[in-house]
């Protein structure tokens, strides 16, 4: 349980930055990208927390979330010019946390009692409604609804890591690779600009 937590600390961390990274880059004020970095580093959980019973959800319960999304939003806005200069920098943060949301999720999932099928799901909901919440609240088409691959490489994740963890012993060593190759796999998508057909 330990490293779940740690995990989710860092995907809170970086979500943030991601978060108000986004709200610079669409002109908000210091509030509305404070509110986008904490819609994007805590709506996933959330959802999921609330989907299989886990409540108060755990940014509740915990002060700590709030104290990293803070930090976030302070990093996003100290090295702002540092990191505009580098357009990958959002995307950068975004995989990451892609990769540590997707694993987090299912496994919070299983530890309730979920089936692996439903582990899989709420692991791509943490991953991506974060993200959901902060493209429709700065007036962008959500990522998860255009024809870039991205959910669907959690749902890969998702499996990948199900299918380790019953064949190899090795949960911790089964995390990292599983988070690694989501977040590889996204690297390569929009590197090689695969994409799904849209529905003509």
């Amino acid at each position: 349980m330990e490293l779940i937590y740690w995990m989710d600390i860092l995907g809170v961390l970086v979500f943030a930055i991601s978060g108000t990274m986004i709200g610079i880059e669409r002109q908000l004020d210091i509030f509305g990208a404070s509110v986008i970095a904490f819609a994007t580093a805590v709506g996933g959980g959330t959802l999921r927390d609330v989907l299989i019973g886990s409540t108060p959800v755990g940014w509740m319960k915990d002060p700590a979330y709030i104290y990293v999304i803070i930090l976030g939003i302070f990093l996003a806005l100290l090295f702002k010019k540092e990191f505009s200069m580098l357009s990958k920098t959002i995307f950068l943060f975004d995989t990451i946390g892609l990769g540590l949301y997707s694993i987090i999720g299912l496994k919070k999932a299983l530890l309730f009692g979920m089936s692996p099928m439903v582990a899989v799901i709420m692991g791509t909901v943490s991953a991506v409604f974060g993200g959901v919440l902060r493209d429709i609240l700065t007036n962008r088409v959500p990522l998860i609804f255009r024809k870039e691959i991205y959910a669907i490489l959690c749902i890969i994740g998702g499996i990948v890591f199900l299918i380790l963890n019953k064949f190899f012993d090795h949960d911790i060593i089964n995390t990292y690779l599983t988070m690694g190759l989501v977040i590889f796999m996204r690297i390569l998508v929009v590197v090689k600009k695969w994409s799904l057909p849209k529905i003509s």
